[in-house]
């Protein structure tokens, strides 16, 4: 039909290779060069993306420019990308507020509303946004898991998220691949909403800001400001609706506060004690070298949040021994760190009974079983995971 259409299209003549060129100029962008330079974060793969699909709208030829940026626009609004669309949403937002439950609360509505005007399982696209606010919980600068993961042991937060994204990226971008083969059958709405660009400042002022290394205190203060000007210029509330707001969130976290204060004065009565020495050297007393000693720590907290459902808690009761066997073993904190947070994650994006989970199933009426049976990422997360430790990767960080 597009041949009849665009009879000076001819893709089987003798240029024909011309049309499989963009390819080359992505590869060559990205992973040629990163090979090169035996870095795979120089070039953005958003960028290699950028510069071909520049590349292959200017090589086509026979139609006009509106029209090749049409089929362009198309092929972008392929119906194929609702499901990873949303993954990518749930990880952004996730991993600018630094909460899986606060995410989980704001996407699963919408992830409702798409499933009905889709016909798409909604316990699958459920389980799309559950996985990627475990996503951004894992890697955010101001996450609770990533403070409190770092201060146990004594490493920066910037150097923390290195170790991590090199981690769980491969984990993504399968469960990505995964998603768009699962979309073909997806019809994307007609009756999408435009974005609020305002209200999206907020989200990228504290990735930005996260990344470049500002203090997180002050991160933080920052997104409070800068979200409560885009809610009062977009009339999302008055000036008493934004401090009513923050109340709200302050009072939301005096459970985890008083768990905090308590397992922190248990854990120092513990250690008074030599209860910690003594579970280092019980736990690690047929543990030789370094991958022995990261897999201790990663059972250790995965256990742990098997029994708390809370991952928080669980590096909060494990961090002081994971330092432990860290220091024992010589194991980078920047790993050990990171495998904390990882395992952590991995136990809660499994467990049917996790807050993420039941917030999700009661939101949506499911069982949250219906929603396991196609979480994904927290799985792939887990693969990653232990493919850290036993290939001894990232090398920089083992």
């Amino acid at each position: 039909m597009k041949e009849q259409q665009y009879p000076n299209v001819r893709p089987w003549d003798r240029h024909r290779w011309m049309s499989l060129t963009p390819l080359v100029v992505f590869l060559l962008m990205y992973l040629v060069t990163s090979i090169l330079l035996n870095d795979f974060y120089k070039v953005p793969i958003t960028v290699a993306f950028l510069v071909s699909s520049v590349y292959a709208v200017a090589i086509t030829r026979g139609i006009p420019l509106e029209q090749r940026i049409s089929h362009f626009s198309e092929g972008a609004g392929n119906r194929s990308m609702m499901l990873p669309g949303l993954f990518l949403a749930a990880c952004f937002i996730s991993l600018s507020v630094g909460t899986s439950v606060g995410t989980i609360v704001a996407l699963t509505p919408v992830a409702m509303g798409v499933a009905e005007q889709t016909g798409c399982s909604l316990p699958m696209i459920t389980a799309v946004v559950v996985g990627g606010a475990f996503f951004g919980d894992n890697l955010s600068f101001i996450s609770d898991t990533t403070i409190i993961a770092t201060q146990t042991q004594g490493c920066n937060m910037r150097d923390k998220f290195l170790v991590n994204f090199r981690i769980v990226l491969p984990a993504a971008l399968v469960v990505l691949v995964v998603y768009i083969i699962m979309g073909q059958g997806i019809h994307v709405p007609s009756n999408l909403p435009e974005i609020e660009w305002l209200k999206v400042i907020p989200y990228l002022t504290v990735l930005v800001t996260a990344l470049a290394g500002m203090n997180v205190m002050l991160v933080l203060l920052l997104g409070i400001v800068l979200t409560g000007v885009a809610g009062l210029a977009g009339g999302s509330y008055d000036f008493w609706g934004w401090l009513g707001s923050m109340g709200e969130g302050i009072m939301g976290m005096d459970e985890l506060i008083i768990v905090t204060l308590l397992a922190g004065g248990m854990l120092e009565l513990i250690r008074l004690n030599g209860g910690i020495k003594y579970l280092t050297v019980l736990l690690t007393s047929r543990v030789k070298g370094k991958r022995g000693g990261e897999l201790s720590i990663g059972f250790l907290v995965f256990l742990a949040d098997l029994c708390t459902a809370n991952n928080t808690v669980a590096i909060i009761t494990v961090g002081p021994i994971a330092n432990n066997i860290a220091t024992r073993f010589g194991i980078d904190k920047r790993k050990s760190a990171s495998l904390l947070d990882t395992f952590s994650c991995f136990a809660q994006g499994v467990i049917p009974y996790g807050a993420q989970m039941l917030m999700a199933a009661g939101l949506t009426g499911l069982a949250p079983t219906e929603i396991l049976v196609y979480l994904y990422y927290p799985f792939a997360l887990g693969v990653t995971a232990i493919l850290s430790v036993l290939l001894r990767y990232p090398r920089k960080y083992s």
